[in-house]
């Protein structure tokens, strides 16, 4: 079981300026409390999602990465690293990344910057930068932004693996489906994008139960198929309503009813052959 959405956070080594508006997650969460429940929750390998540090500490948290998957018997197979195509130093940045095994993807998150960042001819140019390399791009926007990541994906070459985070940040909690469910079904015709199965408990009321998730989870796995979907614990921010192992209890209840060979592709062939791990 590959977790494709591991966030480590030590504030003595690297800045965080989005924690100071998010209390319930404001202090270290470290590679030793998720390492001890995920592997008794079957969790084998990790690959860490970026933090969204600040971009002065991006590489910095990619050697924090390396240092935890240095040391024996650690989970962490990989880094999806921080970027910031909006830069004219871009290029460069992706040459060192390039050269670091470590590095699998990249990611920049979207929700926290006005639309028109990724909409920029400098941001595309640099996304499609990706172009045969291999390294993926995860994509993490609030639902409405959807047809803006529709729109960033069909500017680029279609070569380049883009990862949809988190069901595509449904609102979970009010119930709502529309217009979601058509963007995701919409993005879902675009073969080079998967989806991650992940965050939906974050977007929940702390009282959800398993079919509050289900509407969700499944209408992701049927737009994109099951060759094209991960799966992510997003630890720590889903112990905002879940514990790690809550949610991994939940996805296998989700997927109770599917085959082996589903949940194997589900659970860790698709992020094999996506993440290169």
């Amino acid at each position: 079981m590959i977790d494709t959405h591991l966030h480590i956070i030590e504030r003595t080594r690297l800045s965080y300026p989005w924690l100071a508006g998010v209390p319930t997650l404001d202090r270290d969460h470290s590679y030793e409390t998720y390492a001890a429940e995920a592997a008794a929750a079957g969790i084998t390998d990790a690959l860490h999602m970026e933090v969204d540090v600040g971009p002065e500490d991006m590489e910095r948290e990619t050697r924090l990465v390396a240092e935890i998957a240095a040391r024996p018997g650690s989970l962490v197979r990989g880094a999806i690293a921080a970027c910031r195509p909006e830069t004219a130093d871009f290029p460069d940045f992706l040459a060192r990344q390039r050269a670091n095994p470590l590095v699998k993807g990249f990611r920049r998150v979207l929700h926290v910057v006005p639309d028109d960042v990724s909409e920029a001819a400098l941001f595309r140019g640099n996304v499609a930068r990706l172009s045969g390399t291999g390294l993926s791009f995860d994509i993490c926007v609030a639902a409405r932004q959807i047809p803006t990541a529709i729109a960033l994906v069909d500017s680029v070459p279609d070569d380049i693996p883009f990862v949809l985070d988190h069901c595509g940040v449904p609102s979970v909690a009010e119930g709502a489906r529309h217009p979601w469910a058509d963007h995701m079904t919409e993005m879902a015709r675009r073969p080079n994008v998967a989806v991650k199965i992940s965050g939906v408990v974050a977007y929940a009321v702390p009282s959800w139960s398993v079919d509050d998730l289900r509407p969700y989870v499944e209408h992701a796995i049927a737009a994109f198929g099951w060759d094209r979907v991960v799966w992510g614990s997003d630890w720590p921010v889903c112990t905002q309503t879940a514990s790690l192992t809550r949610w991994v209890e939940a996805t296998r209840t989700l997927t109770a009813g599917c085959s082996d060979d589903e949940r194997a592709r589900l659970f860790h062939r698709n992020a094999e052959r996506i993440y290169r791990v």
